[in-house]
């Protein structure tokens, strides 16, 4: 059974999808687009140095005379995200992420990219734990 003492490499996303800090937010649309996710790890070399979301791309564009063709990763990256190690309780980086409003927690062995948790892998958590309890009556509502 999961519960909040799971660590969270038993949750992640394990090798996930990620850029390099100097493609385009044209690039990581496409990408997010094309794998329906929402967060990307932003790499160089191998080495983490942010996070790209999907709301940082909407609010760059949004801006006035931007061009997503032009501008850069990391101009739209979170340059310092959430990392934590795979053998953190999943407790704890549901926790950290709530109350940071955190929208993923990069997962971190050895220096690399290992997973990525994210808000979508906290609420089918949520989900599995409720589900036993909720019984038949939470269905259409």
């Amino acid at each position: 059974m999961v519960d909040h003492s799971t660590p969270v490499r038993e949750l992640m996303t394990p090798a996930p999808i990620t850029i390099g800090r100097a493609q385009t937010l044209s690039d990581a649309a496409r990408r997010m687009h094309e794998h329906h996710i929402r967060h990307l790890p932003v790499l160089e070399g191998g080495y983490l140095f942010g996070v790209l979301s999907e709301r940082d791309i909407d609010l760059v564009e949004s801006l006035p005379d931007v061009d997503p063709d032009a501008v850069k990763v990391e101009e739209a990256m979170t340059q310092d995200p959430y990392r934590v190690g795979p053998d953190v309780t999943v407790g704890e980086v549901v926790r950290e992420m709530a109350a940071h409003k955190y929208g993923s927690a990069v997962v971190m062995h050895e220096g690399r990219v290992a997973g990525i948790f994210t808000t979508v892998d906290a609420l089918n958590l949520l989900a599995a734990v409720l589900a036993p309890a909720a019984g038949p009556q939470a269905k259409g509502v």
